[in-house]
C-alpha cells in the first residue's frame, strides 16, 4: 500500500472525473488519500469528496494565500469543522512570501491559530511553507514550547535548515514531485539524510505532477514514481519505501486508520 497524503481533490480539473482519478489511484496500489482544505468557508466541498469514498479523508483550514479574506475565522469554529470523522487534519496554513497574496501579518495570526487548533484536537497541521523558512522555523519553535502539536511539511521545498529544525520538533517531511526533477537534486539530498521515520510522499495534485508526467495536470496514481525515486535516493525497495512511509502516514494521520 502507498498513500497520498496530499491532493486537491476538489479542484475544476478533477470534477467531471472524480470516480475515475479514485479508481486509477486504487489500482496504482494507493490506499489512503487525503484531499486538503483550503479555505474553512469552504470545508464543505472537500468534506463532500471525502464522504464520498471509503479512502478519501480531508483536513479543514486556511491556505496562506486566503489569510486575509479568512481573517476573522475562530478557533472554536476550526475545531466544530475539525471534529467530523473524514476531518484527518488541520490545514494547511502556514506562510507564503513567494507570492504574498495575503498580508503577512494576516499569515502568520492564521498560522498561529491553526496551530493552537492542531494542539486542541491532537490532528496534525499541514503546514504550506515558501520562501519564508526562518520565520516558518521560528514560529514551530515559538508554539512547541507553550505545547506540544503534531505537523508535516508538505511539499517540501525548503532548505535543510528548514528541515532540521521541523525534524528535532518532532515533524514529518513530504515530499511531491519535484523530488523528481531534474533540478531537485537538493531536494534529494535532504531526502537522503532525514530520519525514516519522518518521511512522506505526495502528490500535491492537481499540481507538480512528477517524471515523466511533468507540465501534466497531477493525480494522486503518480505517487508512486515520487515513491520510486525516493525509494532509490534512500538505497531501498520500492516495496520497503512504500511500506516505511504509509507506516509514516498511519502514525501521524492516525485518525485515518
Amino acid at each position: 500500500m502507498l498513500v497520498d497524503s496530499h491532493c486537491h481533490l476538489d479542484f475544476p480539473d478533477f470534477a467531471a472525473e472524480i470516480d475515475a482519478v479514485v479508481d486509477r489511484a486504487r489500482a496504482a496500489g494507493i490506499g489512503r488519500m487525503v484531499t486538503i482544505g483550503t479555505r474553512v468557508r469552504r470545508s464543505g466541498e472537500v468534506r463532500a469528496i471525502a464522504e464520498r469514498f471509503d479512502d478519501v479523508f480531508c483536513s479543514v483550514g486556511t491556505h496562506p494565500h486566503n489569510a486575509g479574506e479568512e481573517r476573522d475565522v475562530t478557533l472554536a469554529e476550526l475545531l466544530r469543522e475539525a471534529d467530523h470523522p473524514k476531518v484527518v487534519a488541520i490545514g494547511e496554513a502556514g506562510l507564503d512570501y513567494h507570492y504574498d497574496n495575503a498580508p503577512r501579518e494576516d499569515q502568520h495570526a492564521g498560522f498561529r491559530l491553526h496551530i493552537a487548533a492542531a494542539r486542541e484536537t491532537g490532528l496534525p497541521l499541514v503546514i504550506h511553507a515558501r520562501e519564508a523558512d526562518e520565520d516558518v522555523a521560528a514560529i514551530l519553535e515559538d508554539e512547541s514550547a507553550k505545547g506540544g502539536f503534531r505537523f508535516v511539511l508538505h511539499c517540501f521545498t525548503a532548505g535543510p535548515d528548514l528541515a532540521r529544525r521541523a525534524v528535532a520538533l518532532g515533524g514529518y517531511v513530504s515530499f511531491s514531485g519535484i523530488l523528481t526533477f531534474k533540478t531537485g537534486a537538493p531536494l534529494r539530498d535532504i531526502a537522503k539524510e532525514l530520519p525514516a521515520d519522518r518521511l512522506l510522499v505526495e502528490t500535491d495534485a492537481p499540481y507538480l505532477a512528477p517524471n515523466p508526467w511533468r507540465g501534466k495536470r497531477n493525480e494522486p496514481s503518480y505517487v508512486v514514481e515520487t515513491a520510486r525515486v525516493l525509494a532509490e535516493t534512500r538505497g531501498l525497495s520500492p516495496e520497503a519505501l512504500a511500506d516505511l512511509t504509509t507506516a509514516n502516514f498511519f502514525r501521524l494521520f492516525a485518525k485515518a486508520s
